[in-house]
């Protein structure tokens, strides 16, 4: 019967969407002193009706029961101490399978009852048949009580305006579905930075760069002027890889060569696992060819590999040292006079980041702040060999402002967000000429968790690791 009827009762929904005439149930006694509830539409094209007669659509008897979403009740006192009415028997089939509503307000004309808004809820399960259409011509009144299973809300009070596009004007629509809950594993002693930051979609004032591709020879050092979309070469498989650093030497020693592909997996508090890849293709595959064991723990994600050697901060300490790759043993260990470690100065997104070693056509670099620098980034040119300072330069740049930052060609440059899809190179500072500029380069965080980018001179590209995935940028560079 409901089914033969529904047409009938959405039709004039739609009809009433056009007139904005007012839908109403209405409870009186009849003749024989019985109490009917009255459904009225006014039809949109028809002064008289040819063929008179009742017509009965089954609607749920209107006793004072709560709405139910699946096993849960949804009544106005849920909220509050207030037992529950009697239940009713919840429909199994049909369209309105799974939920009941009562009135939630209603005007009193002597023994007759004008109810001023729907007497039922679809915050249930609804047929195939008639969820559509029923979606698209109800929406829950604001302020109403939440049903606590599905998030839709029971009709409150109110007279309700079926229209084309849900009830009256200033009513909110139907609620998609929660957003999943995102997974955040236990950091193993990793630190990361638990204040809310805002994240700023970036600008697209240099959208039509990436409409071109970085030239395939590019001689010279220049200016960063577009970076392109990264290209997945690895994935971790365990949570040890959630953040980490994979590098190749620009400028190696044999026995290796520029295609030896190096990997670490940062998170835990003992990282002592080097492992190497006789090309990248092999990284992909994840079976590395051989797995040196550092003597000393490795902390965060800012090592590098230049020379024949990795560059590394030592754990819990403002130390920089070398582990010649050849020797498997360290060659050449120096303090970095005032950096701040192990949580004081990092990155954006926390992760111990407070020292970080960078690579590009002029050498090896360490980014780093310290307490003089008031949070500043400090950026200083290292000796390969013995590690001492040759010099040093302190930028405008706050450090915990910033999610990471690379250097090419004596120029700083650091990304805005770790977790925005779309993220900018936003700042640059220029040691040939000690200042900083601002920049809106867009740079695609694919998998919203950037822990680490690098410079490769050799490659002229940038490698980074995003949410247990290893990427590489392509880059172009302007000339003047």
């Amino acid at each position: 019967m409901l089914g033969a009827w529904l047409p009938l009762l959405l039709g004039g929904c739609l009809a009433l969407g056009a007139r904005g005439d007012a839908a109403l149930f209405r409870r009186a006694d009849d003749a024989g002193g019985r109490c009917t509830y009255t459904f009225t539409v006014a039809s949109p094209g028809e002064a008289s009706c040819p063929d008179a007669g009742d017509h009965a659509l089954l609607l749920p008897p209107p006793s004072a029961v709560p709405t139910r979403c699946g096993a849960q009740p949804c009544w106005e006192g849920a909220a509050s101490s207030e037992a529950p009415p009697d239940p009713l028997p919840i429909p199994k089939s049909g369209l309105f399978a799974g939920c009941w509503s009562q009135p939630s307000s209603s005007h009193q004309h002597g023994r007759a009852t004008e109810i001023r808004g729907p007497p039922f809820s679809l915050c249930g399960a609804l047929s195939s048949g008639g969820r559509g259409a029923m979606e698209s011509a109800v929406s829950p009144i604001p302020g109403s009580p939440m049903c606590p299973t599905t998030g839709h809300r029971a009709p409150a009070r109110g007279i309700g305006i079926l229209g084309g596009n849900g009830w009256a004007p200033g009513l909110i629509p139907l609620p998609g579905p929660p957003a999943a809950p995102r997974w955040k594993p236990e950091p193993l002693g990793y630190q990361e930075l638990k204040s809310e930051r805002t994240e700023v979609p970036a600008s697209r004032l240099l959208e039509e760069t990436a409409l071109g591709r970085p030239q395939t020879e590019d001689s010279g050092c220049g200016e960063l002027a577009w970076v392109g979309e990264p290209v997945v070469l690895g994935r971790a498989d365990s949570i040890a890889g959630k953040y980490g650093v994979w590098m190749k030497d620009p400028e190696p020693v044999a026995p290796f060569t520029r295609e030896t592909t190096w990997r670490v997996d940062t998170v835990g508090t003992e990282v002592r696992q080097l492992f190497q890849y006789e090309a990248a293709e092999q990284l992909a595959r994840g079976y590395p060819s051989k797995v040196h064991v550092l003597p000393r723990p490795l902390e965060s994600t800012g090592a590098v590999v230049y020379r024949g050697g990795l560059f590394f901060q030592p754990r819990r300490s403002r130390a920089l040292a070398r582990y010649d790759l050849r020797a498997e043993a360290i060659s050449a260990e120096r303090e970095l006079p005032g950096a701040g470690y192990h949580g004081q100065y990092p990155y954006s997104w926390g992760g111990y980041t407070d020292i970080d070693l960078a690579v590009d056509e002029t050498g090896l670099w360490v980014v780093y702040s310290t307490e003089k620098a008031k949070g500043a980034i400090v950026l200083s040119k290292l000796d390969p060999e013995t590690l001492e300072i040759r010099r040093t330069w302190e930028t405008n740049i706050r450090k915990q402002s910033v999610a990471n930052s690379f250097v090419i060609c004596g120029t700083l440059y650091t990304v805005s967000s770790y977790s925005a899809p779309n993220a900018t190179v936003n700042f640059a500072y220029d040691t040939a000429t000690g200042t900083s500029r601002t920049l809106s380069i867009p740079f695609e965080n694919r998998f919203q968790y950037l822990s680490m980018v690098d410079y490769n001179p050799a490659e002229r590209r940038l490698f980074a690791w995003d949410s247990y995935n290893m990427v590489a940028y392509p880059l172009r560079l302007s000339h003047a």
